[in-house]
């Protein structure tokens, strides 16, 4: 199929309202535009080039669980919810005012459904089976439990408006889906057609959002699918890039790019949009892991400098990188040291500026590694 030859699909007649059922992918693409092959290159390399720093910085999986977080919370914050990171990295729900604690439990969900399926990966393939098991994760116990969690929609949904009289975009019918999914499934693993991955990964997001599989939780399964798609055919080795952040700040092109392939059939212009977000995306996370390299370097020369808590400061800092929000019972309990001695040695971090105090509070405080977890604000 040539892209320009491209009939993104047909609509479909149902009960008072027309649903748009997509054409099938699964089959062999070619395009005349040179600039996708360039793009292609570019993120190629980009990708190569950040994945060579997931596999050679040391202790890489600390760092990784903070990238998660930051895509659990502007990937649930692109559906709505209100959590900042400063509440999302946080372990205990009572951290957390009364009123945003369903926000942080979808973060948290979605915290859980991420590494859940990157493990699966190792027993299954990418899969419609998977993503229904990570769906189900994902919707357990919030907003959306009701609505079929870890099965396909049975009824039928829609994008904008209020309902099908005036939305803005109107899926497959439910009774297309289990087909439609299979052709996509088949798109993930066919070997038969030479088609390069992050053209194939491009194209079934694009297909994915179309079909709209789901009563709840597309757009967070569809933006966790790009991921699991690199690290199941080993474009990534670790799961360091997610591209919601580059999606909720172009939010406006994102979408009128999915729109554009369904109205006009222009799928090349969303591949080219694709590539450009995979090559700003890895540079922006190729960067993030050159100052966590440098501010790791720095920090540990600050240690040293506290004396005989230098050695717990160290083995608190190991935590910081996977929690970078704490307070002295946490490190208590982590530490395995006394109440006494935690805040002593809270209080020489802070003194030492690697820690700052972010509440006010005299009693219950909390304290951040704030040079670390402003990498992953910018």
């Amino acid at each position: 199929m040539n892209l320009k030859n491209f009939k993104s699909g047909v609509y479909r007649q149902q009960y008072q309202y027309k649903s748009f059922t997509p054409a099938p992918v699964n089959h062999f693409w070619i395009w005349d535009d040179p600039k996708i092959n360039t793009l292609l290159e570019q993120a190629a390399r980009a990708l190569g080039e950040l994945n060579a720093f997931s596999l050679i910085v040391p202790d890489v999986d600390w760092f990784i669980r903070m990238h998660t977080i930051k895509e659990a919370n502007t990937s649930s914050r692109i559906e709505g919810t209100a959590t900042t990171m400063d509440e999302a990295v946080l372990s205990k729900k009572e951290d957390i005012a009364p009123e945003r604690r369903d926000d942080w439990e979808e973060v948290q969900n979605y915290v859980k459904a991420m590494n859940d399926a990157i493990e699966e990966l190792d027993k299954l393939p990418l899969s419609s089976r998977l993503l229904l098991k990570t769906l189900a994760t994902l919707l357990q116990a919030v907003r959306g439990q009701h609505k079929t969690p870890g099965e396909y929609r049975r009824s039928q949904n829609w994008i904008g408006g209020t309902s099908l009289s005036d939305a803005v975009f109107i899926p497959p019918h439910h009774e297309e889906i289990q087909e439609l999914m299979s052709d996509l499934e088949k798109f993930w693993h066919n070997e038969e057609i030479e088609v390069p991955h992050l053209v194939r990964i491009a194209i079934s997001h694009y297909q994915f959002e179309t079909i709209h599989p789901f009563l709840d939780g597309n757009g967070r399964i569809g933006r966790l699918l790009i991921t699991l798609y690199l690290v199941s055919h080993k474009l990534l080795g670790k799961p360091s890039l997610y591209l919601s952040d580059y999606f909720e700040k172009n939010k406006g092109a994102y979408y009128d790019a999915l729109t554009r392939v369904r109205v006009s059939n222009d799928l090349g212009h969303w591949i080219k949009m694709f590539l450009v977000a995979i090559v700003a995306t890895a540079e922006k996370g190729k960067k993030t892991f050159q100052e966590i390299l440098t501010l790791r370097n720095e920090v540990e020369a600050q240690l040293l400098t506290l004396g005989r808590r230098a050695k717990n400061a160290q083995r608190l800092l190991t935590v910081l990188y996977r929690e970078p929000m704490v307070n002295t019972l946490t490190v208590t309990k982590k530490l395995k040291i006394s109440n006494v001695a935690a805040h002593q040695l809270v209080r020489s971090m802070v003194e030492a500026g690697i820690l700052v105090e972010m509440t006010g509070f005299k009693r219950n405080r909390l304290f951040q590694f704030k040079r670390y977890f402003d990498l992953f604000l910018k």
